[in-house]
């Protein structure tokens, strides 16, 4: 016993010896700092969306014709707009029973493998999908995967797939008026495959780049983040969510909504806040998403032209500046099929209904708008392009002023958000100083420090220095 423990301590002595003069090696791995940031983002956007603007085709009132067909010989006008992501609104056959008006609402999905025959064939979609990739221009569906119209051949041959109500019974998504419509149930897995090979499909077959997903948050996200992938070994591909949340980008979504910003102008425009709504949102923006997430701005869509109101009448004299901050601030423009003309009305959503084209200030001025985003790269999406810094003035309850700068270009936006003239001091000198040329015009301007601007009631002055 003596011996045993004398040969243990002369072991231990030698060990301790050896561990005074030489480290000992592991080959068992480094333990993780558990504290350690990890990437939140965990995709890619795809490299064509870096200075991209969205225009959102509604199919049924695009041209007299209502087709895609028809819609191929309106892609050199919007090429030259300056948009490059078309999104198209949802092109499946359109669900009889419970239909909306005579048409039926292009949301209410009675085969997600189907066209619309009202739009053209399969092979009229390929074509005008082809002929906007000649164009340099990306196509995006409209997908509806929350729910589909009650006389999907899915009710008949999955009725397991679909949700119910208190009583068993199919039922539209609640608290809405969506009677045209069923909602479907992902806690079956049947149904996400089938939801995923759908989606898959048209990728594969009509060569489309991506998809603006109808309600995304009332989908659950983990089926997103997996189909995402499976979209992106096919190609790479661009996924908006009609959604604000910042979870969606982690894995699914290239880019989300932004109500908020919608919302903040809207009170902005009608006398019942200052820019501190636009404080708020940019603040979220900044510390709540992820850095260089994208978002969408818009102050038209489909859902406000058809039951709220139209550009004209949610913006009144602020829509010029509204549509520049939509082009120059943080996010990504959308830019809703009429508006460029100047669409006056509110377009029929379930009948037959086309936009009346012709010329107009608001086409003119998103053209310059846009021209300015494609060439300043300062103004470029998500992580292409830089932050906005707050720029503080002298009439911090009227006027919103920003930088926007990286290491080729500058860019300064004085915005009056009021009803009545301002002359603003920038304080900010140091950050503000220097020469400038002025959108859209290009004239030589210098920004010294005190110097006072000008504005008219809901004037806006975009200043650009290179680098």
């Amino acid at each position: 016993m003596r011996g045993r423990t004398r040969g243990w301590v002369l072991v231990s002595l030698a060990v301790l010896s050896g561990c005074a003069h030489h480290p000992p090696t592991s080959s068992a791995p480094e333990a993780a700092e558990p504290y350690e940031a990890k990437p939140y983002v965990r995709l890619t956007n795809p490299e064509w969306t870096r200075r991209a603007a969205l225009y959102q085709i509604n199919t049924r009132q695009f041209t007299p014709e209502g087709t895609f067909r028809a819609a191929i010989r309106e892609l050199p006008r919007l090429r030259e707009l300056g948009v490059e992501i078309l999104w198209l609104m949802p092109i499946h056959p359109i669900g009889e029973k419970n239909r909306k008006g005579s048409l039926g609402s292009p949301y209410a999905v009675r085969d997600y493998f189907g066209v619309n025959p009202e739009f053209g064939t399969l092979d009229d979609l390929k074509a005008f999908v082809a002929a906007a990739h000649d164009q340099g221009m990306y196509v995006i569906l409209d997908w509806v995967a929350n729910h589909t119209a009650w006389d999907n051949p899915l009710v008949d041959q999955h009725p397991e797939w679909y949700a119910r109500d208190w009583k068993g019974q199919f039922r539209p998504t609640p608290w809405w008026d969506w009677s045209d419509i069923i909602d479907l149930d992902y806690a079956n897995a049947d149904l996400r495959r089938y939801m995923a090979d759908a989606l898959k499909y048209w990728v594969r077959e009509a060569d489309i780049d991506g998809y603006r997903c109808d309600v995304a948050g009332y989908v659950p996200l983990d089926f997103w983040n997996q189909v995402r992938a499976e979209l992106d070994a096919i190609k790479p591909v661009f996924m908006l969510a009609e959604w604000e949340s910042r979870d969606l980008h982690a894995e699914a979504f290239d880019m989300t909504y932004a109500w908020e910003w919608y919302e903040a102008m809207h009170r902005i425009a009608s006398g019942d806040a200052g820019v501190d709504a636009l404080f708020r949102y940019y603040s979220k923006q900044q510390s709540a998403f992820p850095e260089g997430a994208m978002r969408m701005l818009f102050v038209s869509n489909h859902d406000k032209n058809a039951w709220e109101a139209t550009q004209f009448e949610a913006f009144g004299d602020a829509l010029p500046a509204a549509i520049a901050l939509s082009v120059v601030s943080e996010g990504t423009p959308l830019i809703y099929n009429g508006q460029e003309a100047g669409n006056p009305r509110r377009l029929a959503f379930f009948e037959k209904d086309p936009i009346e084209w012709r010329s107009h200030p608001v086409g003119d001025l998103y053209r310059d708008l846009l021209r300015l985003k494609r060439n300043t790269s300062a103004l470029w999406n998500g992580r292409w392009g830089a932050p906005m810094i707050q720029v503080v003035n002298s009439a911090p309850q009227s006027v919103f002023s920003f930088v926007r700068r990286d290491g080729n270009s500058q860019v300064l936006a004085v915005f009056n958000f009021s009803d009545e003239a301002r002359e603003v001091i920038l304080e900010d000198a140091d950050l503000v100083e220097g020469r400038y040329s002025e959108f859209p015009d290009e004239v030589p301007v210098s920004i010294e420090p005190s110097v006072a601007f000008q504005l008219d009631p809901w004037a806006y002055r975009i200043l650009v220095q290179d680098r």
